[in-house]
């Protein structure tokens, strides 16, 4: 999956989401993925701006954790 697929993906799991009240940025080897919490429904954007949590992790396992495919905690555990 490349990043705008994933951005894709993520926007429109975010359409049926509330507001959060922070923004979080995933910074990957090929981009990132930034999301506004502050707006409901989140906005999600490959714009590189300052953000409340920035998680650097490659694409691909970012893929595998947004496909349900990679546990956050196993993710966060063994350094991805």
């Amino acid at each position: 999956m490349t990043l705008a697929e994933l951005t894709a993906k993520m926007k429109e799991g975010a359409s049926k989401k509330s507001s959060f009240g922070n923004t979080v940025k995933f910074a990957t080897d090929q981009g990132v993925v930034y999301i506004d919490g502050n707006q409901s429904p989140p906005a999600v954007s490959n714009d590189d701006n300052p953000a409340d949590c920035t998680i650097k992790m490659a694409l691909s396992d970012l893929v595998d954790l947004v496909g349900g495919k990679l546990d956050g905690m196993t993710a966060f555990m063994t350094g991805k």
